[in-house]
């Protein structure tokens, strides 16, 4: 029998070092994962349509631009996961994260979330909905190593 192979897709928060976190410990513990993400450089992320396509009229143009270029990705990588992590940070609010989650529902797409307790209470939707909420990349890798191997590591 041959071991199925997952694809993990990392959402959200892109100013800490969570998807090291998780994709080191995935690694270390044999899971047959391959991870995608959306792009995680930040100003590539905001100027890749003017870069590309020449100056926008205005921010508003600017911002529509690449955000509906950087969708051709995301969606594409959520359409294709297995399974999604979704982090919310507490420097910025990432609302592209919860528009993420809302895709993962809509399409069935089983997703964990990653987020301290302080925003329990803005996030009670989307955690709502998904099949798993973690404090910690530890947590996360632990949930995936169950899910794709079927061994429980207590902690």
């Amino acid at each position: 029998m041959t071991e199925r192979h997952w694809t993990v897709y990392l959402s959200g928060e892109i100013h800490t070092d969570w998807r090291e976190q998780i994709e080191e410990g995935a690694k270390a513990a044999g899971l047959p994962v391959s991870f995608v993400s959306p792009v995680t450089i930040h100003a590539d992320s905001d100027d890749c349509a003017v870069a590309i396509l020449g100056e926008a009229p205005n921010d508003f143009w600017k911002d529509q631009m690449g955000s509906r270029m950087n969708a051709i990705r995301t969606r594409t990588f959520i359409q294709e996961a297995d399974i999604a992590v979704i982090r919310f940070g507490d420097k910025y609010k990432q609302w592209n994260a919860a528009y993420d989650a809302g895709i993962c529902a809509g399409l069935g797409i089983p997703y964990i979330t990653l987020h301290d307790e302080a925003v329990n209470h803005p996030l009670k939707e989307v955690d709502g909905a998904a099949q798993a909420v973690a404090r910690t990349p530890d947590q996360v890798v632990k949930i995936l190593k169950y899910v794709m191997t079927g061994q429980l590591e207590r902690s």
